[in-house]
């Protein structure tokens, strides 16, 4: 029988993707710092290929829809619509979306159980990366468990900065996460947590790190 991953387990692979892109964009550029330069969906793809290796895995979705998700996580699949007209959400994508694992009976049952936004370059707090934080926020909180099948989103993200930088790194990052925790405060039935952060110096050059800001619903 299936069981879904353990998040301990998919926020360690999420940090591993990062770092493995970190690792393979260095390789094939000799660039030793600015994974930042790197394509788009370099990480995303990265993260996909780590979650895609745990025992159980997910079904993972590339830049699901927030229709999509809400379709796959709300108790009646036609609600999604009214559900973004009252949260205020516009059509968007969300870099990953993870469902259970199943054998489908139709097109139209598939389960969504955590919503994630990755992002590259992250060195200060922008009004763009708050409304993904914003934006999960809107999606997972609710009153009751039974409300919704999402039980988690990340925002995913890798900083770095060159060593002429006047601002350290451990101070945007201070700055980046106090402006999350901001938003959360303005929703009363979700918590937050920070795994990662661990900033690696490269002498006479920068300092990069990863961070994986995990928001999920309470409960009373």
């Amino acid at each position: 029988m299936y069981s879904f991953p353990k998040q301990d387990d998919i926020i360690n692979a999420v940090l591993r993707g990062i770092k493995t892109a970190k690792t393979n964009f260095t390789f094939w550029t000799a660039d030793e710092l600015y994974l930042s330069y790197a394509p788009p969906k370099f990480l995303t793809i990265h993260v996909s290929q780590e979650i895609a290796k745990l025992q159980n895995a997910p079904e993972i979705f590339i830049d699901a829809t927030i229709a999509d998700i809400l379709r796959c996580s709300l108790p009646k699949r036609d609600a999604f619509r009214e559900f973004m007209k009252n949260k205020y959400l516009t059509q968007d994508v969300m870099s990953l979306a993870l469902d259970e694992r199943f054998e489908h009976k139709t097109d139209n049952d598939s389960i969504t159980r955590v919503v994630m936004s990755i992002k590259n370059g992250v060195r200060n707090v922008q009004e763009e990366y708050k409304n993904e934080v914003e934006k999960i926020c809107k999606m997972i909180d609710r009153d009751k468990k039974e409300d919704s099948t999402l039980d988690y989103g990340i925002f995913a993200f890798y900083l770095d900065i060159s060593n002429s930088a006047r601002k350290k790194s451990q101070k945007r990052l201070n700055e980046i996460l106090e402006s999350f925790d901001e938003i959360i405060l303005n929703h009363k039935s979700l918590k937050s947590s920070f795994r990662g952060g661990d900033i690696n110096t490269i002498e006479n050059i920068g300092e990069w790190c990863v961070g994986c800001y995990i928001i999920e619903p309470t409960f009373n």
